[in-house]
């Protein structure tokens, strides 16, 4: 589907509308998946690279200031972002995030890794993805990660891991034959970003 805004980067699904941060315009739009119409939309107070829904609220990974230095904030539909709630990422680096239903999960581009956070950002875990991530979700306890490169032509493949094991094993399931970015999952459908298009595409996994 086009973009309802350009450079489409950040995706959730909340359990009625699909979020999109849009990397350039450092906004963020609630679209009806249905209709492809925009319910809301706020200004982000830096770029909204990241999201996850939590609940009844939704959080961010935002970049700001010249650095582009990473902070986690929660949003609330309908209100917004609060000023006084800013959680600074480890080494003020990280980009995608997924949620356990109790605990944030924030992955580091570069570092191959995904961190499981305390709520006061104290890091519980670390996950080794093997690859460069642009994206995970939970789906029924297992995580879902886009991993590859971003060099050259972009390589990506979509992979699943459980994070059960004390060494999770990720598994490549099928390869991504676009620049993707971002990662969610609707209940049936799990949606990307593929930004270089200003397009927001769903798509399934057959076994």
């Amino acid at each position: 589907m086009p973009s309802l805004a350009r450079t489409p980067q950040a995706l959730a699904w909340d359990g009625d509308a699909l979020w999109m941060g849009s990397r350039d315009l450092r906004r963020i739009y609630a679209i009806d998946p249905n209709k492809w119409t925009v319910l809301e939309e706020k200004e982000a107070p830096g770029i909204p690279w990241a999201a996850v829904a939590t609940g009844e609220t939704l959080h961010f990974t935002i970049g700001e200031c010249p650095d582009d230095d990473r902070y986690i904030r929660r949003f609330v539909p309908k209100i917004g972002f609060f000023d006084t709630e800013r959680l600074a990422c480890p080494e003020f680096t990280g980009s995608y995030l997924s949620h356990d239903g109790e605990h944030l999960y924030l992955s580091q581009w570069y570092k191959h890794r995904i961190l499981k956070l305390e709520a006061s950002g104290m890091i519980l875990r670390v996950i080794d993805v093997g690859a460069e991530i642009c994206g995970h979700v939970f789906v029924d306890g297992l995580i879902y990660v886009l991993r590859g490169t971003e060099q050259g032509s972009e390589d990506w493949r979509i992979a699943r891991l459980d994070p059960g094991q004390e060494t999770p094993k990720v598994e490549d399931l099928a390869h991504v034959p676009f620049q993707c970015r971002s990662l969610t999952f609707d209940g049936a459908n799990f949606w990307t970003n593929h930004r270089a298009a200003n397009e927001i595409v769903s798509f399934v996994l057959r076994e």
